[in-house]
């Protein structure tokens, strides 16, 4: 299956050569050898010719919001729609929002403040992918929220914080999550370190620190993703 990876931020320049890029932590997640992966730079201009072009899509986080007036968001959302489909759709934390937003939905940055650390979200659609799971438990890194649903789509995990934490469309195949199943619980403390004091508090940064101790649901909702691309194309 050839796995276009829509590339629309960076992780901090010092975090890089420790962790690598987005779709880096994508191919661990997934299995280096579980797809033939194409990484487009989709922030910097670079969109697959055609929706074709790959089996599936895979959108990253970002540090933008999909609200931003930046012309490569506006691009991607219309990239998005000319694949709603043809090729099946997971949007992770900005691609959960930017698919969101590209399909009729609303996005917002939420007055709630910051979700940051691990976040536990109730499964509440069993899916076909899934396995019995009733929770999962994964890294959080937002401000933005998903506050209206689009057309099609339906919740499938979330808590009290993110209400649309987790969506499935019934009119194409795609899914998105707000949280990070990418981020290894040590990145994701050298991201609030490196954004301690701002954007983050200190209280905020050490609570979140403070969170990674336990396990989680990485490795679990990762072959859910690779059970809904098995099941999609």
């Amino acid at each position: 299956m050839k796995l276009g990876i829509l590339k629309t931020g960076r992780p901090p320049k010092p975090c890089i050569p420790e962790f690598g890029t987005y779709p880096d932590m994508f191919i661990r997640l997934l299995g280096r050898d579980a797809y033939d992966y194409r990484v487009f730079a989709v922030d910097e201009g670079e969109l697959p010719e055609s929706p074709k072009a790959c089996d599936a899509y895979l959108i990253t986080g970002a540090s933008a919001g999909v609200y931003d007036p930046l012309p490569w968001i506006a691009q991607a959302e219309d990239f998005l729609r000319a694949a709603k489909g043809q090729a099946a759709l997971v949007g992770v934390c900005f691609g959960h929002q930017l698919m969101a937003q590209a399909f009729g939905g609303k996005v917002i940055k939420s007055p709630k403040g910051w979700g940051l650390g691990e976040q536990d979200y109730e499964v509440r659609l069993r899916e076909p992918w899934m396995d019995g799971a009733a929770s999962i438990r994964l890294p959080g890194s937002h401000q933005d929220q998903v506050v209206e649903l689009p057309p099609g789509a339906e919740i499938w995990a979330a808590n009290d914080f993110t209400p649309m934490g987790a969506l499935a469309w019934r009119d194409q195949p795609a899914i998105s999550l707000q949280l990070h199943p990418e981020f290894e619980p040590a990145y994701a403390v050298s991201l609030i370190e490196h954004r301690r004091e701002g954007p983050y508090t200190k209280d905020e940064a050490d609570r979140a620190v403070a969170s990674y101790q336990g396990p989680d649901d990485r490795a679990r909702v990762g072959g859910w993703i690779r059970n809904f691309l098995s099941q999609a194309t």
